[in-house]
């Protein structure tokens, strides 16, 4: 089994604004970092090599991003020891903080490649239902199910 990773967010003004530039312009160098890590599989974009285009919710102020690894220290060490931490500590510039789950991590089969309305709904279970291993956050960390067997 895979990680599924989605998160969502809503953006404080309009990506071609001078107050997005940071963010807008590292799109590029922090996906190619999340390529080049151990552990990642594929990621979700558009033509233009991002997602940010991608419409999620009808909501226009809604990015997405979404991402395959072989397990949840992979995706973890990709957020939380690259330079990618710099920009997640920088969040609240750029997006209004959500008034619920604003990610989720769940277990695909290898060689499944999720689609927005199939990690939409992981979101919207977890929302209503809380932590399981069908949907779930790094704060319960849920093992993959093929490793749980052993």
């Amino acid at each position: 089994m895979h990680l599924a990773q989605l998160n969502i967010a809503k953006v404080r003004y309009d990506l071609e604004s001078p107050q997005m530039a940071d963010f807008v312009n590292n799109l590029e160098p922090i996906n190619a970092i999340a390529e080049k890590s151990t552990g990642f599989i594929w990621r979700l974009q558009d033509e233009s090599g991002d997602a940010t285009n991608i419409d999620v919710e009808n909501n226009p102020d809604i990015i997405v991003n979404m991402s395959v690894w072989d397990s949840v220290e992979s995706l973890k060490i990709f957020m939380f020891k690259t330079h990618h931490i710099d920009f997640l500590k920088r969040k609240k510039e750029w997006f209004v903080p959500l008034d619920n789950a604003s990610y989720v991590l769940w277990w695909i089969p290898v060689g499944h490649i999720p689609t927005v309305q199939e990690a939409m709904s992981k979101l919207e279970y977890l929302r209503q239902h809380g932590e399981s291993q069908q949907a779930f956050s790094f704060k319960s960390n849920y093992a993959n199910p093929e490793l749980a067997n052993d």
